[in-house]
């Protein structure tokens, strides 16, 4: 065995260098986790559980959705009337279908041609760190 250790842990067991090597459950927020369960819940109720790996989803839907969930939220509703649901935990749920029905091969991705708002963010950025100095 060689004396080159790949993770500097807590410990020297091989199973902690071996599982630091992948994906991190711990960072992710039990509540989040219990709240996206709840929306997921609701959405199976509805629309039949795991739905979109037998049927194919499409990303405008779900990114719609999303932006309800987010508008609705912002304008201090934090709950969704229909479900009960925090509103937070169904744009969790839209996401999480969006990824699993990628990883499936069942999303239509239907996103427009991609456009510049990466680029123009970044330089409305720029533009704002730039005046910002000039009031200094």
């Amino acid at each position: 065995m060689s004396s080159t250790r790949v993770f500097d842990g807590p410990d020297d067991n091989p199973k902690t260098a071996a599982g630091s090597r992948k994906p991190p459950f711990h960072f992710i927020p039990p509540i989040a986790e219990m709240i996206l369960g709840q929306a997921m819940a609701d959405g199976g109720v509805k629309y039949g559980a795991m739905n979109w790996r037998e049927k194919t989803v499409s990303s405008s839907v779900y990114y719609s959705a999303m932006r309800r969930h987010l508008s609705a939220w912002l304008d201090g509703e934090n709950v969704a009337l229909d479900s009960g649901v925090h509103h937070l935990g169904h744009v969790m749920a839209s996401c999480a279908i969006l990824l699993d029905a990628a990883a499936s091969g069942k999303l239509n991705d239907d996103r427009p041609i991609p456009g510049e708002f990466s680029a123009e963010c970044d330089r409305l950025t720029a533009d704002a760190e730039a005046d910002a100095r000039c009031v200094q």
